[in-house]
């Protein structure tokens, strides 16, 4: 269910002074249509996306990405061999999205066993986790869920032409603070609603 659209698309409706059954009608739905979308009962598809964008003249982009965020709290997990490391960044992630269900893991298995169970929005990834690697970390993430937004997080900024060969959204150097994951936040492959980050 998705009501932030729902009420984006009445507000704009109304803004224009349209009823449902007119806007309908301008878009070629029912008025009923209208109705369910605008209750969040149903949401409409790309090519009524696009259709209402040009109706109600808003920028089609910033409709598609009302529909896209979910009213549920996203999942983000933070995975870092060091537990000094991985405890300042969690209180540095729940300071710039208070609103998340934010999850540390120092062993990558956990990680993935958690992916499995939960639909992971971002991972931010250390590079070097012991024996392991971040890079192939990412890799089975992206195999569990393709839209998971993966950002690399490393003292190393020699690793960085590695990560860009992965599907990764964004590089960060250590230690996390909360400027440069709002930078990331808006380079995101899939953006998700975090609320307040840029109101």
């Amino acid at each position: 269910m998705n009501t932030l659209f729902a009420r984006t698309l009445r507000k704009l409706r109304e803004a224009k002074g349209l009823s449902q059954k007119q806007l309908g009608q301008q878009v070629f739905v029912t008025h009923s249509t209208i109705a369910r979308w605008e209750n969040a009962s149903r949401l409409p598809d790309a090519t009524m996306i696009v259709r209402l964008a040009k109706c109600l003249e808003v920028n089609v982009n910033n409709l598609f990405q009302v529909a896209a965020q979910s009213d549920e709290s996203p999942n983000i997990i933070i995975v870092d061999d060091s537990k000094v490391i991985l405890s300042d960044a969690l209180s540095v992630l729940g300071e710039v999205m208070p609103d998340a269900n934010i999850t540390g893991f120092i062993w990558p298995l956990e990680a993935i066993e958690y992916a499995k169970k939960n639909r992971v929005a971002l991972a931010i990834l250390d590079i070097e986790l012991g024996t392991a690697s971040g890079l192939d970390l990412c890799n089975t993430l992206l195999e569990i869920n393709p839209r998971t937004n993966i950002v690399f997080l490393t003292a190393y900024p020699d690793y960085s032409l590695d990560a860009w060969k992965t599907e990764a959204s964004g590089f960060m150097l250590k230690p996390l603070v909360a400027a440069n994951v709002k930078e990331q936040l808006k380079k995101l492959r899939y953006p998700f609603y975090i609320g307040g980050i840029d109101e």
